[in-house]
C-alpha cells in the first residue's frame, strides 16, 4: 500500500447511473464518489459494465438516467446534461487513457501532445511544446519528439498517451485497462509511470486486471459485475480478504489463467 494524501473533496461523485444499449442495461443504478488524491481501481470479469462507466463519466457516452458530478459542478442530473459550455469544461476537468493507445498517427509524438493544448485549451505553440517536452522527459521519451507512433513499441505509445491526457491538466485522471494491449516487460513500464502519478497524489481511476498492482498503488478497490459494484473497500481488504463468493471465484479463475501461461 502507498503511502497517500487524499482530502474530503469529491472530483468525481457518481449517483444512480444507469445505462442500457438497447435492451441490454450495462449498468444498473450505479453509486460511486472518488476524492481528490485518491487512487480507485476496479476490477471485475471483461463484460461487466467497467470501461463503459470510464465512457459515461468522461462523457464518450450518454446515460440514460442518474447524475454526474464533476468538480462540484453537474455535468448531468436524471440522464438531463448541462449546457454545452459548461459541459465543455467539465470535460476538461477528466482524462482518459485508453487500452488501445488512440494516437494520430500521422502526427508526431510532440504534435499528439500539443494539437489538443493548442486547439481546446488556446495555449500558444511555444507554450504548448514546453508542456508536452516537460510531459515527454517525465515519460523517459525525450528523443522520441520527432518520432512517429508506428516508429514506437507498444509501452512508449501507451506512455505517450498518458502525457497526452496529462496535458490538458486534468483533475482526475482515468485509465481503460491500459496494460491490456501489452507484454509482461512493457506491462511493467506503465505501471511505473503509474506508480509515480500516484506518488504525486494524481486523482486517478484505474480498470485493471493486474491484482498485485491494484494492491499495491489503489486506496480502494471496487469490484464489479453484471453492471453493479458488488464489494468495495480497502485494496488489500478486497483482494486478499474478499467477502462475497462472486469476487472469490473471480479471483481463483484468475489466478489459474495466470498459472496456465
Amino acid at each position: 500500500m502507498r503511502q497517500y494524501i487524499f482530502y474530503f473533496v469529491d472530483i468525481v461523485k457518481v449517483e444512480k447511473l444507469s445505462k442500457s444499449f438497447g435492451c441490454f442495461a450495462v449498468l444498473k443504478n450505479i453509486s460511486f464518489s472518488v476524492k481528490q488524491g485518491e487512487v480507485a481501481a476496479v476490477i471485475g470479469p471483461s463484460g461487466s459494465g467497467k470501461s463503459t462507466l470510464l465512457r459515461c463519466v468522461t462523457h464518450l457516452e450518454t446515460i440514460d438516467s442518474g447524475s454526474i458530478t464533476i468538480d462540484g459542478d453537474i455535468m448531468a442530473h436524471d440522464g438531463v446534461y448541462a449546457a454545452p459550455a459548461v459541459l465543455r469544461q467539465l470535460c476538461l476537468k477528466v482524462g482518459l487513457v485508453f487500452q488501445n493507445f488512440n494516437l494520430f498517427p500521422h502526427f508526431s509524438v510532440l504534435r499528439n501532445i500539443t494539437e489538443a493544448q493548442t486547439r481546446v485549451l488556446k495555449r500558444s505553440r511555444g507554450e504548448s511544446e514546453r508542456r508536452a517536452r516537460d510531459l515527454l522527459d517525465k515519460m523517459g521519451l525525450s528523443e522520441k519528439a520527432a518520432a512517429y507512433p508506428c516508429q514506437l513499441s507498444g509501452g512508449q505509445q501507451q506512455r505517450v498517451s498518458i502525457a497526452r491526457a496529462l496535458a490538458l491538466d486534468p483533475r482526475i485522471l482515468f485509465f481503460d485497462e491500459p496494460t491490456s494491449a501489452l507484454d509482461p516487460e512493457l506491462t511493467a513500464e506503465i505501471l511505473r509511470v503509474i506508480r509515480r502519478l500516484a506518488a504525486e497524489n494524481m486523482t486517478m481511476v484505474i480498470v485493471t486486471h493486474e491484482m498485485a498492482f491494484a494492491r499495491e498503488v489503489a486506496d480502494r478497490v471496487l469490484f464489479m459485475d453484471g453492471g453493479v459494484f458488488i464489494e468495495e473497500g480497502p485494496a488489500s481488504s478486497v483482494i486478499d480478504n474478499p467477502q462475497a463468493e462472486r469476487i472469490k471465484l473471480f479471483l481463483k479463475n484468475l489466478s489459474g489463467e495466470k498459472h496456465e501461461t
